[in-house]
């Protein structure tokens, strides 16, 4: 599968070069890998605007709850099905991993080291993530360039060998004015939680508002490094 899988993905890089891969690329993709694509949103900004774009493709959407998400987040969800009228798959951490983690490390021990915290993140995200791309081809995403350092120099389209995957970022070179205009334009739901500082919306103990002048991320993990701030559900190569 892998093999077949990259003569497919170098068959995409022939189609267009990086400079000419456009959102409109995403209905190529769907015509080219029919019931075999499939989109992961946590409901921000970004997300939403995928799926306004997808919401009438032959493209599957599903999303991490990982059971500590914001009520808010909730609320968008609900929302989301209600507006896009298209059905979101939920994914959820082993039961029984998550129950000897939190027996054994207790509800918060991602405050104590990042072995942890990443521990954490692979139960209620990574895990769950392996199963909801299974039987899927190529999974669009919501990142965007300015998210983060390591993601400057992330190509639009590409191969997740981890996954085994094609990879699209159709909003990759968008910019944070630009996704809030389209939200507003379009008068898509969105989580609250964005007008209160928010940026980027993961778990609650995990995500704080940011300051006036403060990164991105910021937000994420505040009490770790900047450069560790990734989850592991994005493995660049």
């Amino acid at each position: 599968m892998e093999n077949h899988l990259k003569i497919e993905f170098n068959k995409l890089l022939e189609l267009a070069s990086e400079e000419e891969i456009k959102v409109d690329f995403l209905k190529k993709l769907s015509e080219l890998f029919p019931g075999e694509v499939i989109f992961s949103t946590s409901f921000s900004y970004e997300d939403q605007v995928v799926t306004h774009l997808i919401k009438d493709l032959d493209i599957d959407i599903f999303t991490l709850d990982t059971g500590r998400l914001f009520e808010q987040t909730y609320e968008t969800w609900t929302a989301s099905r209600a507006f896009f009228k298209k059905n979101i798959k939920a994914y959820y951490p082993d039961p029984e991993a998550l129950q000897k983690f939190v027996s054994e490390n207790g509800p918060d021990s991602f405050y104590q080291s990042v072995d942890q915290r990443k521990a954490c993140c692979n139960i209620r995200k990574v895990q769950p993530l392996k199963q909801a791309l299974k039987g899927y081809k190529v999974w669009i995403t919501g990142l965007r360039s300015e998210h983060s350092v390591g993601r400057k120099q992330m190509p639009q389209l590409e191969w997740d060998a981890d996954h085994q995957i094609i990879k699209f970022h159709p909003l990759l070179n968008w910019t944070t004015k630009q996704v809030e205009d389209y939200v507003q334009s379009h008068h898509l739901p969105y989580n609250y939680l964005h007008k209160k500082g928010f940026v980027s919306i993961g778990c609650a103990p995990c995500t704080r508002a940011i300051k006036e002048g403060e990164d991105f991320r910021a937000g994420r993990w505040w009490w770790e490094d900047a450069d560790k701030k990734e989850c592991g559900l994005h493995i660049h190569q």
